[in-house]
């Protein structure tokens, strides 16, 4: 649960790829590369901010930057970014995962114990043909309540797995765009 709030609260629009941010990076840079400070408050506005920042970190190092070397600049700090939206996911998928076989196991092992405690020499001993039905049956409800649990586990982590999944492919696509569009303009710019 933890994990899906944390996902939840890292990967709103805002923090990752504000809707507006993009115009308004290419309208403060029309004429020129936007100065240090800008660039360090855009960097820290957002994820895409970040990527977007890069691009004038790199040109203000190097006004003579080329095309190529501008795109590859962007791209590493859209790695950067894409590593960090991509954050618990794994640990995620691998609740979603382990779940249901840990209720599974918990299943097998509690019908072990049942049959073995049902096992002749006990049916001997308290002088009986065989074992007590009904605590049969309520050691199977018990032990078939750990795949019940596994599931109730894995089934909502599953499910928000490929919620964060999709809307982080969708920021990664949105990110990619913008950079795109920034190099673009940078590029028009000082032509």
């Amino acid at each position: 649960m933890a994990l899906v709030i944390e996902r939840f609260l890292s990967l709103k629009t805002a923090k990752v790829a504000p809707p507006k941010l993009l115009d308004e990076v290419i309208s403060v840079s029309r004429l020129n590369v936007p100065s240090v400070d800008v660039v360090t408050q855009l960097e820290a506005n957002s994820a895409l901010g970040e990527v977007l920042a890069s691009g004038f970190r790199a040109l203000n190092g190097n006004p003579r930057l080329s095309e190529a070397d501008l795109r590859a600049t962007m791209e590493g700090a859209g790695r950067v970014v894409a590593h960090r939206l991509e954050r618990y996911l794994s640990a995620l998928a691998t609740i979603a995962s382990i779940a249901p076989l840990m209720g599974l196991f918990g299943t097998v092992v509690g019908m072990i114990e049942i049959f073995g405690s049902q096992s002749p020499a006990g049916a001997m001993a308290s002088g009986v043909g065989g074992g007590n039905p009904a605590q049969l049956a309520h050691g199977i409800t018990v032990a078939l309540y750990n795949t019940a649990f596994g599931l109730v586990i894995a089934i909502p982590a599953l499910i928000f797995w490929r919620y964060f999944r999709a809307r982080v492919d969708e920021y990664l696509l949105t990110l990619e765009l913008a950079s795109e569009r920034l190099v673009r303009h940078l590029v028009a710019m000082r032509k």
